[in-house]
């Protein structure tokens, strides 16, 4: 062999070599990159916008980002080092029936949209009521065994002498709605875009995603218990500082606690609906609220009497506790700022969380009201059910036109039919998908409902007797809250897309928030109607 031909070899296996240590995802980034100056594309750097990329027409991107999608690139460059969570959602559409060549995509656009809609889940009426009541079911007794365990830690000591709990008890019992439903609807978009199929970006998301939820589960709850205390100082003008620090221990606690053990959870039910071929957005966002409010409230009772008992004898306990707690939160801000899929979320989502905050204290203090009225005090036990199942109800629907503004629309964008000023017949009246969800959402209510009072009743739990006027006027108030949320998320959803937010971080805290608000408000407004008509018996139950 000659010396010119053995080096020629070496050559080429140096080369081979070499060219298989550079990692895949970087050279298809390149070849795209390539691939775009060749079609005359400046990949030019733009400042991010809540979350989004600031994008050229939605026609000239799907050019480029559906040789992108085939490639399965998992890292996003926008330009100037930033991270967009939402656009590699979009960025990588899986079309199953598409067999055009790279040369042909400059061809009509129509054809690319028939695609999208060939690719988006096809569920009769049927199927999405079928995959919504087994999870709604769980949700609801989840929601029921919540009241229950409230209705009898309303006469320990704590919640006696420092009422103010009740007020944390919306804020908490909405961390579902502002940090594990919020978790569950990013992961279920994820899913049905395609952006989990891949085992290393899978774990990414989830990583970063549960110290995301961590790091806003230990901030949220400290901000809570600080709510908590002023809205208990304004109407009375008390305050002790000892009861303001074991109101922070308990509620940091808490969050934390409950916040980890339900996204472990929320991840499990995520992958497993992958696995079986389930729509994630159905069952999801219920499950993670199955036992949500349970685990949530039974973790605050116990944390707070424990801390009360050992309020006199080591009063330095609850000061440790909420100190031990909040140094772990340099911690999960270093995990997921490592993580570019919750980095962008590290900075701009807290609007909403604590927003839905407030909203939810507000609903407590109203409670917190209502049950030191001793002949409203029936209340406590259908609090969680008529907010949890609220919530539990507008979340999918959030959810769902999410996933379904994803899949055919480019952010700013909004189908025909939503453009316009809103009013309410545009929910429900229609044949899209969206409007058979909200129709089946709506007729779940009174039956589920129904079930879950009567659960109630066998368990001899409440103080308030199920007579027909009872069960009426509470139906009513759980049909309007229903009613009044699924109208709301519709033009919520909408109208943050159109303005460049990401319905998956920003609305559902809001509505879950707004529906702890208005079970609340309309709840009390209820009992304050039975108790003036003469339908009175407090003392069932006792």
């Amino acid at each position: 062999m000659s010396i010119q031909s053995l080096g020629g070899a070496l050559g080429e296996s140096l080369g081979s070599s070499l060219t298989t240590m550079v990692p895949t995802g970087y050279t298809k980034l390149q070849e795209e990159r390539l691939a775009m100056v060749d079609l005359g594309a400046k990949p030019e750097a733009s400042p991010l916008q809540n979350g989004y990329r600031q994008e050229t027409s939605y026609a000239e991107s799907r050019r480029h980002l559906d040789r992108a999608s085939r490639s399965s690139v998992t890292v996003s460059d926008c330009g100037d080092g930033g991270y967009s969570e939402t656009e590699p959602m979009l960025a990588e559409r899986r079309f199953s029936g598409e067999e055009a060549d790279e040369e042909e995509e400059e061809e009509d656009e129509g054809e690319g949209q028939g695609s999208d809609l060939q690719n988006m889940p096809k569920e009769s009426p049927l199927a999405m009521a079928l995959q919504i009541l087994v999870p709604f079911l769980l949700a609801g007794f989840g929601t029921v065994s919540a009241g229950m365990v409230l209705d009898i830690v309303q006469h320990w000591e704590a919640f006696q002498y420092i009422t103010e709990i009740f007020i944390l008890v919306p804020a908490l019992l909405g961390l579902k709605g502002n940090l594990e439903m919020t978790l569950a609807s990013r992961l279920s978009t994820a899913v049905n875009v395609g952006k989990m199929d891949s085992p290393i970006e899978k774990w990414n998301l989830i990583i970063g995603n549960l110290a995301l939820k961590q790091v806003q589960a230990t901030v949220v709850g400290f901000l809570a218990a600080v709510a908590a205390v002023i809205l208990g100082w304004i109407p009375e003008g008390k305050f002790q500082m000892s009861h303001a620090v074991l109101l922070c221990s308990s509620s940091v606690a808490t969050a934390f606690i409950a916040s980890l053990l339900q996204g472990i959870i929320m991840v499990g039910v995520i992958v497993g609906s992958k696995k079986t071929g389930i729509n994630p957005d159905n069952v999801a966002t219920p499950i993670a609220a199955s036992f949500g409010d349970l685990i949530t409230l039974a973790i605050l009772a116990w944390i707070s009497q424990g801390l009360y008992k050992c309020l006199d004898s080591y009063p330095y306990v609850s000061s440790l506790v909420c100190a031990f707690f909040m140094c772990l939160t340099p911690l999960w801000i270093v995990i997921s700022s490592k993580h570019p899929a919750s980095r962008t979320l590290l900075y701009s989502g807290w609007e909403p969380v604590i927003t839905a905050m407030v909203i939810s204290s507000i609903g407590g203090l109203i409670l917190d009201k209502t049950v030191s009225d001793p002949n409203l005090a029936g209340i406590v036990v259908y609090t969680p059910v008529i907010n949890g199942i609220g919530g539990n109800l507008v979340a999918i629907q959030s959810s769902r036109i999410s996933t379904h503004l994803h899949f055919h629309c480019a952010p700013g964008e909004v189908p025909d039919e939503a453009k316009g000023c809103y009013y309410p017949c545009r929910t429900f009246c229609g044949t899209g998908a969206n409007h058979r969800s909200a129709q089946v959402l709506l007729l779940l209510v009174i039956p589920g409902h129904i079930i879950f009072l009567y659960t109630i009743h066998l368990m001899k739990s409440g103080h308030t007797t199920l007579t027909p006027i009872f069960m009426s006027v509470y139906l009513a108030a759980a049909m309007l809250q229903v009613l009044l949320l699924l109208c709301i998320a519709d033009w919520m959803v909408h109208s943050m897309w159109r303005s460049g937010k990401d319905p998956d971080s920003f609305s559902i805290p809001y509505l879950t928030a707004l529906g702890d608000l208005l079970g609340t408000a309309l709840l009390a407004l209820s009992f304050h109607f039975l108790w003036l008509i003469g339908d009175q018996d407090s003392d069932v139950g006792d």
